[in-house]
């Protein structure tokens, strides 16, 4: 079909232009006439030379005029295809539509058109895969800053701004226990429900993950927006039915209210809330946090710690505190609870308040939790080999350990390793880890408990589900949180729960340790109350394995009733 097209382009002086090798092309055509005629002149004899000269003048004006008007109407005819070529290069470079006529309906006009078409369908596409969600369908963070400062010019907006930016509660926990495309369908139900229960004239985006920014112009006070920010936690707080599953979730808000100038002061006001959500996230669950200038420090800081910790644990940073765990009867040393610290080469000792969550979030936990696990069953081995009674090694699994596939064979290996038996370890999970996947829990709590391992439920009471599902769980203890300790025997809620948790715990026949606890009172109540152990400040703060060896050298009973008090530092 181009072999013609193909032939002409090898001249060089007709490759670059359409229009010269339709030219060629015509004024050939239209010279073989004439070509013919003066053929017929030279081989016939049969006319003078004057009337052959004459016959041929006459036949090279007519046919050089002819052959111009050819040429210039095939050189308009041409336009539609020229015009068409330059609309498609000009979209190229400037992405500026073009107006070309769409009524022509034969070839050409046709070609006009469907180009036309094409390119305003090929821009509406590129538009929007460029500023919204292609998940939701919900605006994207470049087209939330454009449409919140056009509103603001439209608007002449003077006042104040609150960029509100919304996150799911342990979304990555979320995303690990469910398939990806009912993840899919979570934020995309999640996303309507949002659009529910905001104004029209607000503001709505998608962010990256699992956040959402909402802008609020017209704020009548502070009160309005708080009011805002709980309806959506309230709203989001209800369960969804995806795949015939209910699934629930929570949620969190990072607010900050100020003036914006332009299209940067935007960006920024969603940089701050963002900050401000990160620091609601740990708080706890279903809150709404404001910005203020300490949270940019804060936040600064958790991203240096998180740089210093990739590579802590290669440098020898890290070590193993040890917290002994005794009988409130006897006063004997039951067990002691391993603790990961950090012992940064600048900073000095990192609370664990610090780095624990980073290492959470950013998945280090489970490398670090591996080197907790081994390093204390090791040392507990080494105790025992020392000629020290027996003792229990209790250990935290992280909601990142307790979801690892190999988590069994590992702690076998581990324990085939050090050479600790596995009545002697004891592994503490937290119920809200247990939540995320019930059926998968119990499956990986039933291997542990046929492996041999002593088994804790930590932080118990904290929860909001755990009681209904206790009694499937193969736990052996159950570990009340210090927030409740901290207040016995005085505050009567806090002597509510911790009675309670107490005869539960009984019943079910599972032993009590009670964390946290730092006063005689405190001892004089849980012992009264048939709490089993005990930890916390008033009988050791978490020391070295060789401060805890030389706490074992000696006999840990009091010489009358109880045990001697001591604290290292």
């Amino acid at each position: 079909m181009l072999h013609l097209y193909s032939f002409l382009d090898r001249f060089r002086l007709l490759r670059k232009s359409y229009i010269a090798k339709i030219m060629l092309v015509a004024f050939l055509g239209t010279h073989v006439p004439l070509l013919a005629l003066l053929l017929s002149f030279v081989i016939s004899s049969a006319y003078s030379w004057e009337m052959a000269i004459r016959v041929l003048v006459t036949a090279l004006v007519a046919t050089l005029i002819g052959t111009a008007a050819t040429l210039y109407a095939l050189r308009h005819l041409l336009n539609p295809v020229l015009l068409t070529s330059a609309a498609l290069q000009n979209y190229l470079d400037t992405k500026k539509l073009p107006e070309l006529p769409t009524h022509f309906v034969d070839e050409a006009g046709l070609l006009m058109a469907n180009t036309s078409h094409t390119l305003y369908r090929l821009d509406e596409l590129i538009h929007y895969i460029s500023s919204y969600d292609d998940l939701t369908g919900l605006a994207n963070r470049d087209l939330f800053c454009d449409r919140l400062y056009q509103m603001s010019q439209v608007q002449n907006h003077s006042g104040l701004t609150a960029v509100l930016v919304l996150g799911i509660d342990d979304f990555v926990g979320i995303s690990h226990t469910r398939q990806r495309e009912t993840t899919k369908l979570l934020l995309r139900a999640i996303a309507q429900r949002l659009i529910t229960c905001l104004p029209q004239t607000n503001s709505f985006a998608k962010l990256d993950g699992d956040e959402f920014a909402i802008a609020l112009t017209e704020i009548s006070s502070l009160e309005s927006v708080i009011k805002q920010s709980q309806l959506l936690l309230s709203t989001l707080a209800k369960p969804f039915l995806i795949e015939n599953s209910l699934i629930h979730v929570t949620s969190s808000i990072g607010i900050t209210i100020n003036h914006f100038e332009d299209r940067n002061g935007i960006a920024q006001l969603l940089q701050q809330a963002q900050a401000a959500l990160h620091t609601a996230k740990q708080r706890g669950r279903s809150q709404y946090q404001f910005y203020s200038p300490e949270i940019t420090a804060q936040l600064q800081e958790r991203l240096t710690l998180e740089n210093e910790l990739h590579g802590a644990l290669e440098r020898n940073e890290m070590e193993v505190h040890y917290q002994p765990l005794v009988n409130l009867q006897t006063g004997e040393i039951t067990a002691t609870e391993a603790l990961l610290r950090w012992k940064h080469p600048t900073l000095g000792l990192v609370s664990p308040t610090k780095f624990i969550p980073i290492a959470e979030s950013s998945g280090l936990i489970v490398s670090l939790g591996e080197w907790v696990l081994r390093t204390a069953c090791a040392q507990n081995r080494a105790w025992q080999l020392a000629g020290f009674p027996p003792l229990r090694i209790s250990v935290n699994l992280s909601a990142r350990q307790f979801e690892q596939p190999n988590l069994v064979e590992q702690i076998k290996q581990i324990l085939v390793e050090t050479g600790l038996q596995p009545c002697y370890l004891e592994l503490e999970v937290t119920e809200s880890s247990l939540m995320v996947d019930i059926k998968q829990s119990i499956e990986t709590l039933e291997q542990l408990r046929e492996l041999g391992v002593f088994l804790a439920l930590d932080d118990f009471g904290t929860g909001y589900s755990s009681l209904n599902y206790l009694k499937q769980f193969p736990v052996d203890m159950l570990k009340i949180d210090r927030s409740f300790v901290q207040d016995v025997p005085f505050n009567p809620d806090s002597i509510a729960v911790t009675n309670a948790i107490i005869a539960l715990g009984k019943s079910l026949q599972l032993k009590i340790t009670a964390e946290g606890l730092e006063t005689q009172e405190q001892l004089n109540y849980l012992r009264m109350q048939g709490c089993h152990e005990g930890q916390g400040f008033y009988f050791s703060r978490p020391a070295p394995a060789e401060t805890i060896t030389q706490l074992l050298k000696t006999n840990f009973l009091l010489e009358t009733s109880f045990l001697v008090k001591t604290n290292f530092q």
